[in-house]
């Protein structure tokens, strides 16, 4: 089979999951039901049962990654039309990402340490909260495997999209910036994808919380590393 046929192949197969991730979490809306999550399990399943190796799905799939870096370009066009109400709250929104970003980084690293975890490993654990090629890149730095960070920061992302109406409503959560801000810290570029579901409010507010905490993350990992 080459490579064309290959490629073709693997990105139909994923196409068709996530299309019938998205039509069975329409007719089941629940947070266990996020097309994220079923989807993700759908291809795993998959591969095992066909013997089909990753690196061959990897590299059959990879226009999919090409098209991630339009689709988180995208996400300046509604973060453009909430710059006035973001504007209002700027002091807040960046005193509250930093807040999260020292809660994300430390809160696995010390649970990971109490539990007597391997240092390599929590070098990839560390920047689990933001956007993969960040944390990658950041884990390699720290003497970690790159691959592994990237696995971490999959759960923390698939994590937080289906656990965060839970959160709201424990916690009483209501306002769409505290929402967004939340999910952008936490979850990255997945939480935001969620976050746009509940408004373009929440959305805009966790796009500038994914971009400002990868930079946050990376001095705190810079200064106490």
């Amino acid at each position: 089979m080459n490579e064309w046929s290959i490629t073709i192949i693997m990105l139909a197969l994923t196409i068709i999951i996530y299309g019938f991730a998205k039509i069975f979490y329409k007719r089941v809306s629940h947070p266990f039901t996020l097309p994220i999550l079923t989807s993700t399990l759908s291809i795993i399943l998959l591969l095992l049962l066909l013997d089909i190796d990753y690196h061959l799905y990897k590299e059959g799939s990879r226009w999919l990654d090409e098209l991630l870096g339009a689709a988180v370009v995208a996400l300046a066009y509604p973060l453009y039309k909430q710059l006035p109400m973001l504007k209002r709250f700027i002091l807040p929104i960046l005193l509250s990402i930093t807040v999260g970003a020292f809660i994300g980084v430390f809160s696995g690293v010390l649970l990971s340490r109490w539990l007597g975890i391997d240092s390599s490993i929590i070098g990839a654990l560390a920047p689990k909260s933001i956007t993969t090629p960040v944390a990658m890149e950041i884990a390699y730095n720290l003497g970690s495997a790159a691959p592994l960070a990237a696995v971490f920061v999959m759960i923390a992302g698939i994590g937080g999209a289906v656990l965060s109406p839970f959160l709201y409503k424990w916690f009483n959560i209501t306002h769409p910036i505290s929402r967004g801000i939340g999910m952008g810290c936490a979850s990255h570029a997945i939480g935001t994808a969620k976050a746009f579901e509940n408004g373009e409010l929440d959305g805009a507010a966790s796009s500038i919380a994914m971009t400002v905490s990868a930079i946050v993350v990376a001095l705190i990992i810079t200064v106490f590393f």
